[in-house]
């Protein structure tokens, strides 16, 4: 049975605080694995960028794992393993395909997760099983490190006659095939010319291996060997597990506290200031509560006769102060308002029968009227991008936008089925690794490039546009007739500043771009950092030559 790690299993029971640590033991398919991954990871991606790389190294990475893992052991059960590895082989595509920074920040979110779980397969929050991943690195490094020490002297014998009984068992054969080699070579003519072609790429590619070996190559390779140590060998490490064993899905009644009036025994008879105290605390989140939906529900209501219809604005109004700083404020006050809810509803109130009933229709009145203020939060967002074109920031709005309203309707399940808080900061990290996904799988730079360049908008940040990935030259390449007559165009300079940008310049600036690209595909032949994008590009370029 293939495992990570092998641990030999003490003869007596030992005190914990006499108990030896264990040595691990490395399998052949681990060690054979570590030196495959240390290779492969130096070759996909010395001096390359992302592309089908990340797929390939994803792909090697979950095979190992499944390869390395028990038949039977518990991780393999766990519906959240399998949802990671397909996390990872998904993002690996996207990554293969889009080559965008939101499908690498997919693929090292997805990679770390996969470390985490099958390093402790109880652990819910994903938080905890990145950082477990994050934790491991070092006794990993530990295990392989004091693996590599000296070996002591009758081993080294050993290991010695080894290598020369295996050397002359292969001296023999490899002689034999020498000569014969030779006298095919010279019997026949045409024989001695295959071989001479292949023995020529042969010792083409040992220089080229040998012209590749410099200092900073073997500090990379070095690297490449410390990450795959981290990413293959699995030493437990219990720290975040242990916190995290603390935590339940439900708030729990504390007789120690403030006393509950939901459930007690017969004979209980709570003391007048225990009693006294929870229902000061029980006034205070109803006062609070009610403050709260008056003051919010006069802020919802000018939202609504002002945003939601027949919003136009007005001369000289700055949108962008608008929308910046308003957005922001207002999603500071969403979450000051999840705050308020974890607060009042985090111990014995949740069991406060009397008045349990008027402070859950209250907190739901009050996490209601947040999401009303979340949809003016993207009503704001998208005036902006309606007026002004699409960014990467807005679409990173709706992107917490979508999160707010999902970790709101948490919020109710935590005020009527009385959920924990680290309840809701599991289902909410997982909805932060699907909306992660979702991201990853867009086409945002070609959407953001079709949107903007309409000819209805008055300026058109040019420079923003020219700074993209390779893959959207097609769409400005079809829409250049904008930059010799259309709305005015801008660029950010050194500073920061935006500035009018020539129209001459602008396409001097495209038609470098082309050529650029143009000729730096042509001339680049290395498949590590290829994408779809950019090939379906390459294709589109020369369908117009």
């Amino acid at each position: 049975m293939n495992s990570l790690l092998s641990w030999p299993v003490p003869a007596q029971t030992l005190a914990p605080a006499a108990a030896v640590r264990p040595v691990p033991r490395f399998s052949t398919l681990l060690t054979s694995l570590l030196v495959l991954g240390t290779g492969l990871t130096d070759y996909l991606f010395y001096h390359e960028s992302a592309g089908l790389n990340v797929l390939v190294y994803l792909i090697f990475l979950v095979s190992a794992h499944l390869g390395l893992l028990p038949r039977h052991a518990p991780v393999r059960r766990r519906a959240a393993f399998w949802v990671v590895v397909a996390g990872c082989l998904a993002s690996g595509g996207l990554v293969a395909w889009y080559g965008s920074a939101a499908a690498l920040w997919a693929a090292g979110a997805s990679g770390l997760l996969l470390l985490g779980l099958v390093q402790q397969p109880t652990l819910r929050l994903l938080a905890y099983a990145a950082g477990t991943a994050v934790l491991g690195w070092v006794p990993a490094l530990r295990a392989v490190l004091g693996r590599l020490r000296a070996a002591p002297p009758q081993r080294l014998g050993a290991g010695l006659r080894r290598g020369w009984f295996y050397g002359r068992l292969l001296g023999l054969p490899l002689l034999g095939l020498g000569v014969f080699q030779g006298l095919f070579a010279l019997a026949n003519p045409r024989y001695a010319a295959l071989s001479g072609r292949a023995w020529a790429a042969l010792t083409d590619g040992l220089w080229r291996l040998l012209a590749a070996v410099s200092l900073p190559h073997l500090l990379f390779l070095a690297g490449c060997g410390l990450l795959t140590m981290g990413a293959l060998v699995v030493v437990p490490v219990h720290s975040l597990a242990d916190h995290e064993g603390r935590f339940g899905e439900f708030v729990r009644r504390r007789r120690d506290g403030v006393a509950s009036l939901a459930v007690r025994r017969p004979d209980f008879r709570p003391s007048t200031r225990r009693l006294t105290d929870l229902r000061k605390e029980w006034l205070a989140a109803v006062a609070t509560l009610g403050l709260l939906n008056a003051l919010l529900l006069l802020v919802n209501l000018v939202d609504i006769r002002w945003l939601w219809f027949g919003f136009r604005p007005a001369p000289g109004f700055d949108l962008t102060q608008f929308v910046h700083e308003g957005t922001y404020v207002l999603i500071f006050s969403i979450l000051l308002a999840a705050g308020v809810m974890l607060w009042f509803f985090r111990r014995n109130l949740n069991f406060y029968q009397p008045g349990l009933r008027l402070l859950r229709w209250g907190a739901t009145l009050w996490t209601l009227q947040n999401a009303v203020l979340a949809t003016s939060v993207g009503l704001r967002n998208y005036y902006y991008i309606f007026y002004t074109g699409l960014a990467y920031k807005r679409i990173g709005v709706y992107a917490f936008l979508l999160l707010t309203l999902f970790g709101l309707g948490t919020l109710l399940l935590k005020i009527w089925r009385r959920r924990s808080a680290f309840s809701l900061v599991r289902l909410n990290s997982w909805a932060a690794y699907a909306v992660l996904l979702a991201l990853a799988a867009g086409n945002w730079e070609i959407w953001i490039a079709d949107y903007n360049l309409q000819p209805r908008f008055a300026t058109l940040d040019i420079g923003f546009l020219l700074r993209m990935p390779n893959r959207v030259l097609p769409v400005l390449a079809a829409r250049a007739n904008l930059l010799t007559a259309g709305p005015a165009l801008i660029a950010e300079n050194e500073y920061g500043e935006y500035q009018t940008l020539p129209r001459a310049e602008a396409q001097a600036r495209l038609r470098e771009r082309l050529a650029d690209f143009r000729r730096d595909y042509q001339q680049y032949d290395d498949w590590q950092s290829r994408t779809g994008a950019e090939w379906r590009a390459w294709r589109a370029f020369r369908g117009h030559e």
